[in-house]
């Protein structure tokens, strides 16, 4: 994980408002330390994740710091929380009764960040 200095300084380089937000926000709680730590770095780093890997996990709440693709299925009610979903994932998602977020909405409820999975 990395310190908060270098977070600071990676943010430098962020333009996407949003995704400043997030980091910001996320740095200034330890509990969600590791969640600004893997959005600061490089795009390729972060984990775009389809339908079918999700319906793979066991955990109620998953956290994905980078973007929920429409690829596959999704059977079970679980709470996906994200950077961003494509349109038809968010489709899927809500026909399926999954509770859809985004990283900022989660923090702001759940500022223990308990009971969730980040996805690496």
């Amino acid at each position: 994980m990395k310190s908060k200095t270098k977070v600071e300084f990676l943010l430098e380089k962020k333009t996407n408002p949003e995704l400043v937000n997030t980091i910001i926000l996320a740095k200034k709680n330890p509990k969600w330390m590791e969640v600004a730590s893997i959005l600061s770095g490089p795009r390729k780093k972060r984990k775009n994740v389809n339908l079918n890997e999700l319906e793979k996990i066991s955990s109620e709440t998953v956290i994905v710091c980078g973007k929920v693709l429409s690829e596959g299925n999704i059977s079970k009610k679980m709470k996906i929380v994200a950077l961003s979903f494509s349109e038809k994932a968010k489709e899927k998602l809500k026909k399926a009764e999954c509770e859809v977020k985004t990283i900022i909405e989660e923090m702001k409820i759940n500022k223990d960040a308990k009971g969730v999975k980040i996805l690496k």
